[in-house]
């Protein structure tokens, strides 16, 4: 009996679902464990407890913090990646090896070759995929790679003294193509990948190559490099990017794929001349991270059901606000994905396209040759689409386009630099957008920010002190009646969550990011407001009789729930607002 058949036995799927599943497994040649985990069906370890109950083989949760080279020599890195099989420590001269496909012949037969050559005992343990990934990782020692790639790379800077990257000459290109310049590059990309970081900046200063990642919508120094190799840096990055290399004066962006653990990862690449040199900011465009879906993004229940009640309209607009970095296209691609249907045309125009969605016809716009939102918009309606996204509306033209559009039977999806909800409307009137017009266009306003997560391993319950209670009670009161009334225990002693720091989130205390959010619904009493001469406060009124609660709210309640703290919610709408 395999894993899907279990689950249809312990009723966790129907029949039905199975077969969608297994059809799923030939189509994307996927194992049923990496589709069952990308459908949400069950928890990671809770789908191998049932394979190891399935197998009779014992299943390791926790894996070592650390692996011995003279352990990790045993399996070579390529023959584990094949196999799905890790060595993981020695015990009374038994080798525990860990393996997320015990069942496959073909691993069996070649760890019994392996323990007859190398003559040694082995014991299986069954592992997750993400327990797999951390033990792999061990196999190089990033910190290692990168002394070793150094000191080769500046033995040749010495023997080329004088060599330099300027103007036109590029002397410095038989260096920048040794595999030194070649492992630093991945090193740092490598790590960027693994730390699960979105932006990576390579800046040169007086002293030093600065190497920061931003983990957490936060800058982290990780490396400093020796000033020397800034020009090889440079030079490896630009030609991975398709970039002109003698180009120095100007900025240039560029975009490329890499493989890093197996996923192929995009990287877009902007260059920035300094008076120091050039400064390479790149954005990490990781799939598992940027693409995920709308149960995943942090919504609300009433928000939630607010957003699914307007995807399944005919036809209008639903807008994203927020600064830049706030997360607003993520929520677009969350909306795009679950509109993307083989009987529907999904279009969109981009600046510029960050993640490819299969059966959505993406175009990014060109304004250096006239290809902007606008005139991309006017050619995207002679292409018979039923779902429209315009990256952002910028100008009176595009607004007026996407109104049109979604008046003529569309689905328009489009976000704006707004600091709310409520600022969309009198954002759209300012561009130009008749008030008569925005009520049948307009579906919902969708505003957001992005909060740390706390890490649930480590984070630290705390008696709310008064001054803190207080603040909170106050803040509730402003929320809409019905939810006020879901807050009685309020009353009792308050307890909120704070960061600690553990091993699992490398003692930051938090580990990774949710949205809080607010939505304005379209409704009659908003158009008759609207069309009878808008006012803010009449605005705020209908909003709250709506039930809207704003994103410091919504970050709030989630700090109650321990989702994130007050002071990381404070910290984000202060900056952000």
């Amino acid at each position: 009996m395999d894993i899907i058949q279990q689950l249809v036995k312990n009723k966790i799927v129907s029949p039905q679902t199975a077969i969608g599943l297994r059809t799923k497994i030939r189509q994307t040649q996927k194992t049923a464990e990496e589709i069952i985990l990308e459908e949400k069906i069950m928890p990671e370890d809770t789908l191998f407890e049932l394979k190891s109950h399935l197998l009779k083989i014992p299943f390791r949760r926790e894996m070592p913090d650390s692996i011995p080279p003279r352990i990790l020599e045993i399996i070579s890195k390529e023959s584990a990646q094949y196999y799905k099989a890790v060595p993981l420590e020695i015990k009374n001269g038994v080798l525990e090896i860990g393996m997320v496909y015990p069942e496959r012949i073909e691993a069996q037969e070649a760890l019994k070759f392996l323990a007859r050559q190398q003559k040694f005992e082995y014991k299986i343990f069954l592992i997750t995929l993400s327990g797999f990934k951390s033990c792999i990782a061990k196999y190089r020692a990033p910190k290692q790679e990168m002394k070793r790639a150094l000191a080769k790379l500046e033995a040749e800077i010495k023997a080329e003294k004088g060599t330099k990257i300027s103007g036109k000459a590029v002397k410095f290109k038989a260096t920048m193509e040794e595999a030194p310049v070649i492992k630093i590059v991945a090193v740092i990309l490598k790590q960027a990948v693994d730390g699960k970081a979105s932006d990576i900046h390579i800046e040169p200063t007086k002293d030093n190559l600065r190497v920061r990642y931003r983990l957490d919508g936060i800058l982290h120094s990780s490396l400093l490099l020796p000033k020397a190799i800034h020009p090889a840096i440079v030079v490896r990055i630009k030609i991975l990017s398709g970039l002109k290399i003698d180009e120095t004066r100007i900025p240039q962006d560029g975009r490329f794929s890499a493989n890093i653990g197996g996923e192929m990862i995009d990287f877009r690449v902007s260059t920035f001349p300094t008076t120091l040199g050039e400064k390479i900011a790149i954005r990490v465009l990781d799939p598992s991270q940027g693409l995920k879906s709308l149960t995943d993004l942090g919504l609300s229940e009433r928000n939630f059901k607010l957003v699914k009640e307007a995807i399944t309209k005919p036809y209008g607009m639903i807008l994203v606000t927020g600064p830049t970095s706030s997360g607003k296209t993520t929520t677009l691609y969350s909306i795009l994905r679950n509109l993307n249907k083989d009987q529907v045309n999904v279009v969109t125009l981009e600046d510029p396209v960050e993640y490819s969605i299969n059966g959505v016809s993406q175009s990014q716009i060109k304004p250096e040759i006239n290809y902007t939102f606008a005139r991309g918009l006017r050619q995207i309606l002679r292409q018979d689409p039923d779902v429209i996204m315009v990256g952002e509306i910028r100008d009176k033209e595009t607004a007026e386009l996407a109104v049109h559009a979604a008046l003529t039977g569309h689905i328009v999806l489009s976000t704006l630099h707004t600091n709310n909800a409520l600022g969309a409307i009198p954002r759209l009137i300012d561009m130009g957008i008749e008030p008569f017009l925005i009520p049948p266009s307009l579906l919902l306003v969708l505003s957001q920010r992005l909060v740390r997560v706390l890490c649930p391993f480590c984070k630290k319950k705390v008696k709310a002190d008064k001054k803190m209670r207080d603040f909170i009670l106050k803040k509730i009161e402003s929320l809409p009646q019905e939810a006020i009334g879901k807050m009685k225990a309020l009353k009792q002693p308050l307890y909120l969550y704070e960061p600690k720091g553990c091993k699992k989130c490398k003692f930051k205390g938090y580990a990774g990011r949710t949205g809080v959010f607010e939505v304005l619904k379209m409704t009659d009493d908003l158009a008759r407001i609207l069309t009878s001469g808008m006012q803010r406060d009449r605005l705020l009124a209908e909003a709250k009789s709506q039930g809207m609660v704003s994103m410091e709210m919504d970050g709030i309640l989630k700090a109650l729930e321990g989702v994130t703290s007050v002071e990381e919610v404070m910290r984000v709408i202060k900056e952000k607002s």
